[in-house]
């Protein structure tokens, strides 16, 4: 029983070395040095074929067309902050999934008004038009 008690000692006086983590210093200064040796090899022995064709802006194979700064409809980023924020809504419905049993009937009326929750943003949403394409 002593000597579980001394190894444990041992070990809590142990953790606390700072030469622990000497080894975790040594691999992230390699992890730099490999990235910027490689980087810089690569610009060294890299092409250079700086072209006027490849230099011009290249958009998912279309070609630039007028100016960049006139007015965009903003419909575009209005459904992807909203898929992006249901999307997100549904993960919390995994956590309920892995611990129903666990919650309960409690844990069940929680998810039925976080449901509710959800059904009345969506509801907004749809009154107010937000996905709807055309005006």
């Amino acid at each position: 029983m002593n000597s579980i008690l001394l190894q444990a000692t041992n070990l809590v006086s142990r953790s606390n070395s700072s030469s622990d983590y000497l080894p975790i210093g040594i691999q992230l200064l390699f992890a730099g040095a490999f990235v910027f040796l490689v980087l810089g090899v690569t610009h060294l022995l890299g092409p250079r074929r700086n072209t006027e064709e490849k230099l011009q802006n290249f958009e998912s194979g279309i070609e630039a067309v007028g100016n960049a700064r006139q007015p965009m409809a903003i419909k575009y980023f209005l459904i992807a902050i909203l898929f992006v924020l249901f999307d997100v809504e549904v993960i919390f419905f995994y956590p309920y999934a892995v611990n129903f049993r666990e919650l309960g009937w409690s844990g069940f009326a929680e998810v039925l008004l976080f449901v509710a929750f959800f059904l009345i943003g969506f509801v907004y949403i749809i009154k107010k038009g937000a996905l709807q394409w055309e005006d």
